[in-house]
């Protein structure tokens, strides 16, 4: 019998009920301690969530002391940095939820220290589980579009705001660029292998969140409801990114990627005001391209399953961490798309196109 796998969480809010949800789907693994910043909170997720033995703590520090083989980081986006950082010094392995970080410096170290210490650092993004996100991997990478020269990604919601730590500049970074912007993102440069960025001319606003008609706290509202952007990576690719959390709109359209062979059109998945980003599944594909010298469309088959992506990915960090593989989802490519998330809201503050570098 395989030994029992021993994971601890870090932040008790509602996504470490997800965690919690997933792990216990798994025979081999068990959690043995939360650690949230307020008083007694820890404790209180540990008797709700039914964790018989598990410890609670205030310090995610005294968390890490613990013989623990991986921890799953669900603080707020703020609290990212500080918390990866300490359990990868501490020898532990990390599943931490998007986005990232709060800053690109912040992403940049955080890698930086999982490459020092050989620790593993895997980036929660649970769409790359869905087997039409693999089909469109594949089609991409295929060669079946040729030299592809131009992509556009992104997401509206008509209505879908958040709120609470959210909004707050100080805590969340951003607003739907770090919140649903960043699986656009990955869903596009994923399937290109993750180029590297050379510059972003970008606009942001939010006209949705700091309206009282349209947000509870409009108040508190410190971050984008809405961005898009330009962005040219190296290779004579450019990529068109835009989101949005309210618009009086139905749809920012499909993603597409177009190039000198063919070109791939996929629709969002879902109806409603909460749809239409690309945070799990995807609606229908289809292929455009000629054949025979006639102009071509072929409708890409549509995989429908009840996976449950969220499991899934908790399921290869536990996998990855027993079995000694790299991460499956590695900050090394995330920190890319960070890049990007901090050029688009450099660009739009300073009204110009602005510069990505990084260190490696």
């Amino acid at each position: 019998m395989s030994k029992m796998q021993r994971i601890g969480i870090i932040g008790s809010g509602g996504i470490a009920s997800a965690h919690v949800r997933a792990y216990k789907q798994l025979h081999d693994v068990e959690i043995v301690a939360v650690a949230d910043v307020i008083p007694g909170k820890a404790d209180q997720f540990v008797t709700r969530e039914q964790l018989p033995g598990a410890l609670g703590f205030d310090d995610h520090r005294r968390l890490l002391e613990l013989d623990l083989d991986g921890v799953s980081i669900c603080t707020p986006n703020a609290s990212h940095h500080v918390t990866t950082v300490d359990a990868l010094r501490a020898g532990k392995n990390v599943l931490l939820e998007k986005p990232m970080s709060v800053t690109l410096d912040e992403a940049i170290d955080m890698v930086q220290v999982a490459n020092e210490t050989g620790n593993m650092l895997t980036i929660g993004f649970q769409p790359r589980y869905d087997p039409n996100m693999k089909v469109v991997n594949e089609i991409v990478q295929s060669g079946k579009l040729g030299k592809v020269y131009y992509v556009e990604t992104g997401g509206g919601r008509r209505r879908g705001m958040p709120g609470g730590t959210f909004i707050s500049k100080q805590l969340a970074g951003a607003g739907a660029m770090a919140d649903i912007g960043c699986y656009s993102l990955d869903m596009a440069l994923n399937a290109l292998g993750y180029p590297k960025p050379l510059t972003v001319s970008a606009y942001t606003s939010n006209y949705f969140g700091t309206n009282p008609v349209h947000h509870p706290e409009a108040s508190k509202f410190e971050v984008e409801d809405f961005g898009v952007a330009l962005v040219r990576f190296e290779n004579d690719l450019v990529l068109q990114f835009k989101i949005s959390w309210a618009m009086h709109m139905d749809t920012l359209g499909s993603t597409m990627f177009l190039g000198t062979e063919g070109g791939l059109k996929v629709n969002p998945y879902g109806t409603g005001n909460w749809s239409g980003v690309w945070d799990g599944r995807v609606g229908d594909m289809k292929l455009f391209h000629d054949f025979m010298g006639k102009q071509t469309e072929t409708p890409i088959p549509v995989t429908n399953t009840d996976l449950n992506l969220f499991n899934e990915k908790v399921r290869d960090f536990s996998e990855a961490v027993r079995e000694g593989r790299p991460a499956p989802i590695p900050g090394s490519q995330i920190v890319i798309q960070q890049a990007i998330i901090d050029g688009v809201l450099r660009s739009s503050a300073a009204k110009r196109e602005v510069s990505i570098e990084l260190p490696f």
